[in-house]
């Protein structure tokens, strides 16, 4: 195992379109996720040296505990999934809809660093439609969980498409790894740009379409 983890060291790599999650990753409640977590990052801070009696640090093991388990991960647990509740498409818009600019907050599961970026999801209803905020909130429940980027955009993807019934779903998304930014070869102005392109989106008309939609100025002021 040692030698795998070392053969891999700094590359960007992901083993699977699915959250490497165990099959008892939910046996215990977050509360006790807390508890565990409180003691290993204090074992830490101790380790470096840190003096965990010192009135700022003292609170460190237990505000990081929370952030983990009720924030920077909530997106692990299925309680959390938002409901990607559908609707007739009764006005028959036939047209592509874009969601530009979605914020994404995640974190690099390789060395526990953010990744800030944008999302841009598209699709074509195939006789339904979602709720714009649906979007925004699908997006932002797979990125609140240990990701690579690859694998963040296409569960973003398939998650609507099983929402919506269509394979007309398409989505980019653009963003910085503080695993490069700040450590490792510590290129401040590179960012990553991943894409996933389903059923129609395929098309290199299409394709060409949604890349020049996310191109568009939307500075409203």
């Amino acid at each position: 195992m040692a030698e795998k983890i070392n053969e891999i060291g700094d590359n960007h790599i992901g083993t699977s379109a699915k959250t490497p999650l165990r099959a008892d990753a939910f046996d215990i409640s977050d509360e006790e996720k807390r508890n565990r977590i409180e003691k290993s990052v204090r074992d830490i801070l101790d380790t470096l040296g840190m003096d965990l009696e010192d009135d700022s640090i003292k609170g460190t093991p237990r505000r990081v505990a929370k952030a983990f388990v009720n924030e920077l991960f909530g997106g692990l647990s299925p309680a959390n999934m938002p409901k990607l509740s559908t609707f007739d498409n009764n006005y028959k818009y036939g047209e592509m809809l874009v969601e530009k600019n979605i914020v994404v907050y995640s974190t690099c599961e390789h060395h526990l660093l953010p990744i800030i970026g944008r999302a841009h999801v598209a699709y074509i209803s195939k006789g339904q439609v979602i709720g714009l905020s649906k979007m925004n909130r699908i997006v932002d429940y797979f990125a609140k969980r240990p990701q690579v980027q690859e694998r963040l955009t296409m569960q973003v993807v398939q998650a609507l498409q099983e929402a919506m019934g269509t394979e007309d779903v398409a989505c980019v998304i653009d963003a910085k790894h503080l695993c490069v930014n700040s450590r490792g070869v510590k290129d401040i102005d590179s960012s990553t740009v991943t894409s996933e392109f389903g059923g129609k989106f395929k098309d290199p008309q299409t394709k060409r379409e949604f890349l020049d939609y996310i191109k568009m100025d939307t500075d409203f002021e």
